[in-house]
């Protein structure tokens, strides 16, 4: 019966794509179903998912962590990465995060994964795995926390050691005094030095000093001073024009009034008490 019916399941994948049946433990009934595919992309479009080695996965439950998808495709080949989204986002090669404390995103519900293979033929015997029975992601092995344990392990997870956080301000405190110590050094060693054109860079000093505009910043704020003045210039063209808007302003307001106080007096009147 579980054959029959992940072969209805597997049937029923989208174009493309192949239903692997999983379960969570032993004692599930109903598998559960990740639709896989091989990750096509332009050629070098993503550089941290290269093709015909990496395996597109969509609709991974939240229990499924990265080292869950590791062990399950482990025995198509060996694994390379893991990485795990919250939509399909194919880009750049993603910085792993240097920060313990502040880099840290929840990503709830089920999402989409990028399984990198050492080899390409990985791809195509995870593929194969549809002929097989559900797999398990929680087994006595590796099992996958749930209920208490699953709390008491975010909660130690979340608390907050004081030394550990305190030394990573500080160094990330240290960086940002280098490097704002390397962009005066740099600014003073261009101050009064001028150009290939000749233009020579000049910035205000003082208690609050400002910060050199870029060429981009500079074509902004020009554009829309340029904007601005144009309006003005638009709206005011002749000093008569000015007036007469003005005018016709004070004249609308005025017959609104009007007809206000026309349409309060006939609502009054409508209010009163007729026993006749």
């Amino acid at each position: 019966k579980m054959a029959a019916a992940t072969e209805r399941v597997a049937g029923a994948a989208p174009a493309g794509y192949t239903a692997l049946a999983v379960k969570f433990g032993a004692r599930q009934r109903s598998p559960h179903c990740l639709l896989v595919k091989e990750h096509q992309v332009r050629e070098g479009a993503d550089t941290a998912h290269p093709p015909r080695r990496t395996l597109f996965v969509l609709n991974v439950p939240p229990y499924c962590g990265p080292d869950s998808l590791s062990r399950l495709f482990s025995r198509c080949g060996r694994v390379q990465s893991v990485d795990i989204c919250d939509k399909p986002a194919p880009g750049e090669k993603k910085e792993k995060p240097t920060s313990k404390f502040f880099n840290g995103k929840t990503v709830t519900g089920f999402q989409v994964a990028y399984v990198v293979f050492r080899k390409s033929a990985g791809v195509q015997a995870a593929k194969a795995l549809s002929q097989e029975g559900p797999l398990l992601i929680s087994t006595e092995s590796h099992p996958v926390k749930t209920g208490i344990s699953k709390w008491i392990a975010s909660y130690e997870a979340s608390v907050v050691d004081p030394k550990e956080l305190k030394a990573e301000v500080d160094a990330y405190m240290q960086d940002y005094d280098r490097k704002m110590a390397e962009e005066e050094a740099k600014a003073a060693e261009e101050e009064g030095v001028p150009d290939e054109e000749g233009w020579v860079k000049v910035t205000r000093k003082g208690r609050k000093p400002g910060l050199p505009r870029t060429e981009a910043a500079n074509l902004r704020v020009l554009e829309k001073e340029k904007q601005k003045r144009a309006r003005k210039e638009l709206l005011n063209f002749y000093a008569w024009q000015h007036r007469e808007t003005k005018r016709e302003h004070i004249a609308q307001l005025r017959k609104k009034f009007e007809e206000d106080k026309q349409r309060i007096a006939l609502m009054r009147a409508q209010r009163k008490f007729r026993p006749y």
